[in-house]
């Protein structure tokens, strides 16, 4: 613990409340960062931020209550960070939601405007509110989790794919900004990066435990995703800025 890549990073966590970002809390405290969550939900955030305290004892893992669908919320979110721990290194963005439908002519179009909320505004906001942060670090990282549908749509998933597809379009951006960035500098290379870990989707085992005879084929356990996600700052910059690293079969 803390003599690898993220030793002595400081990452924050975007939906560090659910599942996904209770096993990243984990993962990446024993990889040796100082972790920063975030969450709208006060409790469950508490929750899992206790929980990676109390398996990694030696490391720095807060909250933050923050509202990602505010900017101000979030540069002010960004602002404490560096303010509290001198520079953020990454932000990883977990904030998830779904809505489908059963066929594409019974698609919602109230299921749009949620979604737009939680898988695209999260992400413009938080990449606006950081950007400058992460492409001043040594080893800067901006990390979605997107999802397969998002490159091969079906016709029950029209909102939810393209909200997808959208957020990694809007990361992709940042990724060129990271890149002209660096050669603007004059450095070697730019050495932070906007990468995207697609997945079919993702399992826990409160999932497996409702569903004791479900397959989840194809799916991620979160866990395996959480191990994933260090593993974006094992990698140089210019291996991971402006890719899909898939978890899962391409289509």
């Amino acid at each position: 613990m803390g003599n690898g890549a993220l030793s002595g990073a400081v990452i924050a966590v975007a939906g560090a409340g659910g599942p996904a970002g209770r096993a990243a809390l984990l993962r990446l405290a024993e990889a040796g960062a100082t972790v920063i969550g975030a969450d709208n939900d006060a409790e469950r955030l508490a929750e899992a931020v206790d929980a990676a305290r109390y398996a990694h004892g030696g490391s720095t893992v807060v909250g933050d209550t923050v509202d990602l669908l505010d900017l101000q919320s979030t540069r002010d979110w960004a602002a404490r960070i560096q303010k509290d721990f001198g520079r953020v290194d990454g932000l990883v963005h977990l904030v998830g939601g779904w809505r489908g439908s059963e066929t594409f002519t019974k698609t919602v179009l109230d299921d749009w405007d949620l979604l737009e909320l939680l898988l695209i505004r999260t992400v413009q906001h938080t990449t606006l509110a950081f950007h400058e942060a992460l492409q001043a670090s040594d080893r800067g990282r901006y990390v979605l989790i997107s999802a397969a549908g998002a490159s091969n749509p079906t016709a029950g998933n029209a909102a939810y794919s393209a909200a997808k597809a959208a957020a990694e379009a809007w990361t992709l951006a940042m990724g060129d900004y990271f890149r002209k960035a660096g050669i603007a500098e004059g450095a070697d290379g730019a050495t932070s990066a906007a990468a995207i870990l697609v997945v079919k989707a993702l399992v826990h085992d409160a999932m497996r435990a409702e569903r004791p005879n479900a397959k989840f084929a194809g799916f991620t356990d979160v866990t395996e995703l959480a191990e994933s996600i260090v593993g974006v700052w094992d990698k140089p910059a210019a291996e991971v800025n402006g890719k899909r690293l898939w978890l899962t079969e391409k289509p």
